[in-house]
């Protein structure tokens, strides 16, 4: 198989500042998207430093073996020198950012790590599945059946994240590995995406027959024709045949 992808980044309808940031592996090895939080100045800075960290360190560090470990011990460096960042300037010592990572290895091995609330989507046989699982606090409520799905949607709380990079005390990066098959789409995004447009609607852009490039824009051009109150960042990912697919069917 190969990989047909495209990612897009927009301010959106109200915010000044963008403070999200997203990373392509020219190689299509791995994607990356980070949502920041903690002011204009802080929220853009740490979501690019765990772009760039995560980025560097997947770099550095790609031919161990152990993937789940690789991914874990770059979203720990990453926490780590936002957390020097802080130190070093005391005025954007409340930063964070979220961070998700997709990562395709050899043979088909595809794997995903999250922390915080920007998603990973895989649209497998025309069905659409969330594969991570948002770190917030109205995420742990439905899942104790406080809350229904409809009320996390419109929470005051929604945004409120249970951890993020960022914090010395970083518990847990949730890390898992995903099967893909060709005809598969993959979607990354921040909760500005997700926060506009509800799954249906995500589901039936994937579903077209179209490049990645433009179900991106097309994703981003509808969350903000409805409000885009945040900003929007989306990577788009397609599983494609190879020739020696065809030749093999």
């Amino acid at each position: 198989m190969k990989l047909d992808f495209a990612g897009l980044t927009d301010t959106g309808n109200v915010r000044a500042v963008n403070q999200d940031a997203f990373y392509i592996d020219p190689q299509g090895r791995f994607f990356i998207v980070a949502d920041g939080m903690g002011g204009h100045a802080g929220g853009q800075e740490a979501s690019q430093i765990a772009a760039q960290t995560i980025r560097d360190y997947l770099n550095t560090h790609w031919d161990n073996r152990d993937v789940g470990a690789l991914l874990k011990e770059a979203f720990l460096a990453a926490n780590e020198e936002i957390v020097r960042d802080q130190h070093a300037h005391p005025d954007r010592s409340d930063m964070g950012t979220t961070a998700v990572v997709a990562l395709f290895r050899e043979a088909g091995q595809t794997w995903c790590a999250n922390v915080g609330d920007s998603r990973v989507y895989q649209l497998h046989q025309q069905e659409l599945k969330q594969i991570t699982e948002d770190q917030t606090w109205v995420a742990q409520a439905v899942k104790r059946q406080v809350l229904t799905n409809d009320e996390a949607r419109i929470h005051p709380w929604r945004h409120v994240l249970s951890q993020c990079l960022g914090r010395e005390d970083l518990s847990f990066v949730e890390i898992e590995p995903i099967e893909v098959e060709v005809g598969d789409r993959l979607l990354l995004c921040s909760d500005g995406l997700t926060e506009e447009l509800d799954d249906d609607v995500i589901t039936t852009q994937l579903k077209l027959a179209q490049s990645c490039e433009q179900i991106a824009n097309v994703l981003v051009k509808e969350a903000k024709q409805l409000e885009g109150r945040d900003n929007i960042t989306v990577i788009v990912i397609s599983v494609e045949p190879t020739s020696s697919d065809h030749n093999n069917s």
